[in-house]
């Protein structure tokens, strides 16, 4: 949709949380004629908002005002199974994601990413990247929004055709996407996880992954991981009819095109010449997935003319995200990482794989059908004890639990983390890797991990 039909259409955006405010101002300071509804009750200080903008709005339900629309805009919390969105499909109205009706307004290239895992740190660092190479550009910035927690939409109007935008994108985000077009989009790894979302469909939830460069063409760059099968089908399968260039990333090798590890070098390999870059040991980031995420980092923003020697100190000079693998303190010779990010089995198998030293692992919270037979072997070799919390504690106890020397439960952060230390010895880490949404006792990943930050600063 164009700018120009935005303004002459009613739009209704479904939610009224941060990005379904974010794009109802968006639309609203563009002109477009705009109608808010939300399930739930108004988020303190969001009706203010709304009013200012001119945009009017319902709480506590959907009434049919919502359906008096040309198009919808759901905010990724907003499922497509949901009873509104339904009945906008089912009246012929056409529905967006808040992603594509931000990029409508985007004349700067973007470089999207998403995977099941990683995509945070990958949009971090690549933007990172990205900001490095344009401290000695002026009148050009690197943008960094999306799932990553800062809404497109509340950026857009201010990006330049010279900047470049870096997007995090869930699935949920490319659920309703259209014309959105990344001029580079990166797919990490697909495992299951947010099953529910898609009715325990993995293939659904596979397809909404890989809408990313759907509408990718002849100059547009596919950054994908070679060595995850899925990834590696999905994409070549859909270059020989989309015409984009693959770009693979590998720990096996250097590819024909893209980035891959030789001998602990890792190496670039554009237009057909080999880049030596730089050791994996120089990474500030630990860990085989790290490596991953950082060859796609590296790719992404080689292909887009960034100088190697920019690409190189980025990636040995970065601190890292937040609740990911984030290390805290070390106190008696134990390393405490809060690691609460990892919300499902394979980002705990990461977690326990980038660690040369045994672990006290504390897991457990909102279950999602978690399958944890892939981390058994893992936690056999690598895990001490385990520690289950939450709702889930049962469940881990007796699938991993089992697995470990030691096993206790745990009813708060405070005992899980007392429990830890106990039993951890000098050279141990204690990990907070959960493999289970926070939703059983936190409102999200982030308090989740704050409290742990917290509680292990005043350890003695």
């Amino acid at each position: 949709m164009t700018p120009d039909e935005v303004r002459t259409r009613q739009a209704t955006v479904v939610g009224g949380a941060r990005s379904g405010r974010a794009v109802a101002q968006l639309l609203a300071e563009v002109g477009g004629e705009v109608f808010l509804t939300e399930q739930g009750p108004a988020p303190e200080g969001t009706e203010a908002v709304l009013h200012e903008a001119g945009i009017d709005y319902e709480f506590g339900g959907h009434t049919v005002q919502a359906l008096d629309a040309d198009f919808f805009v759901v905010s990724p919390g907003v499922p497509t199974q949901s009873n509104i969105v339904q009945q906008a499909l089912r009246a012929g109205i056409d529905v967006y994601s808040e992603i594509e009706a931000a990029s409508w307004f985007c004349e700067a290239p973007i470089v999207a990413i998403t995977g099941t895992n990683g995509k945070t740190t990958t949009t971090s660092l690549t933007g990172h990247v990205f900001r490095n190479a344009m401290a000695s550009a002026p009148g050009r910035e690197a943008i960094v929004a999306g799932n990553i927690g800062y809404p497109f939409s509340d950026y857009v109007l201010d990006v330049e055709p010279a900047d470049v935008v870096v997007l995090e994108v869930s699935s949920f985000q490319l659920d309703h996407v259209d014309t959105f077009h990344p001029r580079v989009s990166v797919l990490l790894n697909i495992t299951p996880d947010h099953l529910g979302r898609y009715d325990d469909d993995f293939d659904a939830y596979a397809r909404a992954k890989c809408n990313i460069f759907r509408n990718q063409g002849a100059g547009d760059v596919v950054v994908f991981n070679r060595d995850d099968e899925r990834v590696r089908e999905a994409v070549l399968r859909a270059g020989e009819t989309h015409e984009f260039r693959p770009m693979a990333l590998t720990l096996k090798g250097v590819p024909a095109a893209g980035g891959g590890v030789e001998e602990d070098r890792i190496v670039l390999r554009i237009d057909d010449e080999d880049e030596p870059l730089m050791h994996t040991d120089e990474l500030a980031l630990r860990g085989r997935h790290n490596v991953y995420n950082s060859l796609a980092a590296a790719v992404s923003a080689r292909v887009m003319e960034v100088e190697n020697d920019v690409i190189r100190e980025s990636l040995g000079g970065f601190e890292g995200v937040p609740h990911r693998l984030e290390e805290v303190r070390t106190i008696d010779g134990v390393l405490y990482v809060n690691d609460s990010k990892a919300t499902n089995v394979n980002a705990v198998w990461y977690a326990l794989e980038s660690f040369d030293r045994p672990v006290v692992l504390i897991a457990g919270g909102r279950d999602k059908g978690n399958d944890y037979t892939d981390l058994k072997p893992l936690v056999r070799e690598q895990v001490r004890a385990v520690v289950a919390l939450g709702e889930s504690a049962d469940t881990v106890a007796r699938e991993l639990g089992t697995q470990a020397p030691e096993c206790s439960r745990a009813q708060t952060m405070e005992e899980a983390l007392s429990q830890a230390q106990a039993v951890a010895e000098p050279g141990d880490a204690v990990l907070l890797s959960p493999a289970c949404s926070s939703f059983d006792m936190y409102e999200s990943y982030e308090e989740r991990g704050n409290l742990f930050r917290r509680l292990v600063k005043t350890l003695l």
